[in-house]
């Protein structure tokens, strides 16, 4: 049965309509949106709050023990975490907690830097890739293909036997190929881009190439790119400590998270503290740049916006 209407469900409508269309709530631009949203991810969150402890710890925790990273006391060999020595020390006498976190500044750097290096080759060997097309792009991309062919492995043994080992060729092999799932990511984002009206328009307003990719496609690429440079340092920072652990890493007195580990693995058994920490930090760092990773990526991503 349907309901009769009555005047009294009803009510006039006033002459002034301005408070209708007033603006209840500021507009956001889409990185104030995405900061918000990241701030909710609670899981996000506490990973950047370990990232940023573990850098600052990095950066001043060689300093707080008293002692350097290669001073050696042979008297003093092997001892279990006491008072005086945080984290123990290692078979030379040297304090662990010490070169714990020294490792931590070459680990780091090394994540950091990797970072940086795919950054900057992936996004502009994408970036021309993706907007010149035809056959340039046909032949970038070979390129990228061949290379991937080629086993990381084989890098660095290539590498070895020209360099010496050490932190440059750690670098120098990492950057050899990280840039190229990053090229990749970016040159799909810029064919998906390039056809859109704000290129059109910059391109019939006479800019460059170079102009229409750096200021144009690869700003609004950047959401996908920070995504991925934030999951390379993990990466990275875990082939490093592979690379050390085969011995192919930063050589002694240096320290870094995986020779440490290489170290304190010989004694497993005897000195179980000499790897619990190095693996420890390790484990922590990868597991608080994924966290936070995943996080950024669902925090950048438009289609989660509300």
């Amino acid at each position: 049965m349907a309901m009769e209407l009555t005047e009294e469900m009803f009510q006039p409508v006033g002459k002034d309509r301005g408070d209708a269309q007033a603006i209840v709530r500021p507009s956001t631009t889409y990185w104030q949106d995405a900061w918000r949203r990241l701030k909710q991810n609670k899981a996000a969150v506490a990973g950047l709050i370990i990232i940023l402890l573990l850098t600052t710890m990095a950066a001043v925790g060689p300093m707080i023990s008293g002692y350097t990273y290669d001073e050696q006391v042979l008297s003093r060999t092997n001892e279990p975490p006491t008072g005086e020595h945080w984290f123990g020390t290692e078979q030379l006498g040297r304090d662990l907690f010490t070169r714990v976190w020294w490792g931590a500044r070459v680990s780091l750097f090394i994540g950091f830097a990797t970072a940086f290096i795919v950054m900057v080759i992936g996004v502009t060997y994408g970036g021309i890739s993706g907007y010149l097309g035809g056959w340039v792009d046909e032949i970038m991309m070979r390129v990228v293909e061949i290379l991937y062919s080629v086993p990381f492995l084989l890098y660095v043994i290539l590498l070895m036997m020209i360099m010496e080992p050490g932190l440059k060729t750690i670098l120098i092999a990492l950057g050899a190929v990280y840039w190229l799932p990053m090229a990749r990511v970016v040159r799909g984002q810029v064919l998906s881009l390039k056809e859109q009206e704000f290129v059109l328009a910059a391109r019939a307003l006479g800019a460059s190439p170079w102009r229409i990719i750096f200021r144009h496609l690869i700003p609004n690429a950047m959401g996908p790119i920070l995504v991925f440079t934030t999951l390379a340092i993990p990466e990275a920072i875990f082939t490093e400590a592979w690379l050390s652990f085969l011995g192919l890493g930063v050589s002694a007195p240096f320290a870094s998270w995986g020779s440490l580990a290489d170290d304190g693995i010989k004694a497993v058994r005897s000195y179980p503290w000499e790897l619990f920490f190095p693996a420890f930090f390790i484990s922590m760092t990868i597991l608080a740049f994924n966290i936070f990773g995943d996080g950024l990526r669902d925090a950048l991503d438009p289609r989660m916006r509300k």
